[in-house]
Order: structure tokens, then C-alpha cells, then sequence
């Protein structure tokens, strides 16, 4: 069974740092990709970072250079630091899957979200 349980996010003053993680069971992170995306109350979802099962990354315009995917395949974890956070990184955040191994597929396999404020 494919699931994904990211860790608990949290409140965090402007220019702080959090790192999340999503640890994953039922399939192999050597072989598949993972994606973190958020959604804010009343906007869309929009995709933050990629990871896929290589280790190539892609990142939104709006977090390059903030934040950093990366993966333990020992661990199934992947974890999204997160710096230099600003008050419009307030969202939602999950972590997905496609069960495919490059970044861009629809994603079926979803955690169930958590919460990241940024605010002073």
C-alpha cells in the first residue's frame, strides 16, 4: 500500500528556517519520483519541488534558491529545507507521488498535508 506522511510543519518567524520531511512506504524512492507542492487558503495548488529517482531536482521560480529537496533512498525520506521563509510561503504543504521516476507525471499518491505559517 502506497503512503506518504510528512512531518509536522509549524509557525515561523519571517527569514526563519523549517526543514519538512515525507516518509514514504510501499514502493522504492530509487526508483520513483517525489514532489512537494502547496496550496494556500483560497488559491491553487502549486507544485514547490521535485526530486526524482536520480536525484535531478527542479524547484519553482518563487523558491529557488530558498529551498532544497533532497533524499534518503536508505530511509525512503525526502526531506524540502526550507530558509528564508517570507510570510507568502504560508500554506499547506504535501508531498506526492506518481510511481513513475522523473518529475512531471500527474501525481496519484498524496500525504495528508501539513501546516506551515510564517508569520511574526
Amino acid at each position: 500500500q502506497v503512503q506518504l506522511v510528512e512531518s509536522r510543519g509549524g509557525l515561523v518567524q519571517p527569514g526563519g528556517s523549517l526543514r519538512l520531511s515525507c516518509t514514504a512506504s510501499g514502493f522504492s524512492l530509487n526508483y520513483n519520483a517525489i514532489g512537494w507542492f502547496r496550496q494556500a487558503p483560497g488559491k491553487e495548488r502549486e507544485g514547490v519541488s521535485c526530486i526524482d529517482m536520480a536525484g535531478r531536482t527542479d524547484y519553482a521560480d518563487s523558491v529557488k534558491g530558498r529551498f532544497t529537496i533532497s533524499k534518503d533512498n536508505a530511509k525512503k525520506t525526502v526531506y524540502l529545507q526550507m530558509n528564508s521563509l517570507k510570510p507568502e510561503d504560508t500554506s499547506v504543504y504535501y508531498c506526492a507521488t506518481s510511481l513513475r521516476n522523473s518529475c512531471g507525471y500527474e501525481y496519484q499518491y498524496w500525504g495528508q498535508g501539513t501546516q506551515v505559517t510564517v508569520s511574526s
